[in-house]
């Protein structure tokens, strides 16, 4: 399924549910908002999208704490989760997701190889995290990175875990 589709298919529930979605951003460069924003009318349950390329933004702009970029990196549960309580934090909505990755070509180590991506997802107080390891080139790791979070939305905006793995 396209990107448009999924998108589509989140706004129709977050309509239903009568609630907002935010995104934090820092590999996919806003393409899960840009995706979401395809959708005419979509002002309706899109409320904000953070794009939060640099720690130092993820810090200023999501309040994700310093000491987490030396304890575990940037690409982590713990940073995704804290950008995705920040977005919330930060925007009013009820849903959120968020995501930090390695894209490539560069970048990666062996701990975290390209491709590497980990995604957050918020519902209220619910909060879910999953850690992905893509396959092909910068494009492809972003595509899928932003599929995979609005599949997760959509699975959240269901009541059910935005990761079946």
């Amino acid at each position: 399924m396209n990107l448009t589709e999924l998108a589509a298919q989140l706004g129709e529930r977050l309509l239903r549910l009568n609630q907002q979605v935010t995104t934090a951003e820092s590999c996919t460069g806003g393409g899960i908002a840009e995706a979401i924003t395809r959708i005419a009318g979509s002002s309706a349950w899109f409320e904000a999208g953070f794009v939060t390329y640099s720690n130092a933004q993820k810090t200023s702009q999501l309040g994700v704490p310093e000491y987490l970029f030396e304890e575990v990196g940037a690409v982590s549960r713990e940073v995704v989760e804290a950008m995705a309580r920040g977005a919330q934090q930060g925007s009013g909505a009820r849903f959120a997701v968020a995501v930090s990755g390695v894209a490539g070509p560069g970048g990666g180590s062996p701990q975290k190889p390209v491709g590497t991506v980990w995604l957050a997802w918020a519902a209220g107080g619910q909060l879910f995290a999953h850690c992905f390891h893509f396959a092909g080139d910068r494009q492809a790791v972003r595509e899928q990175s932003v599929e995979a979070a609005l599949v997760g939305l959509i699975r959240l905006t269901d009541g059910e875990n935005p990761f079946q793995g």
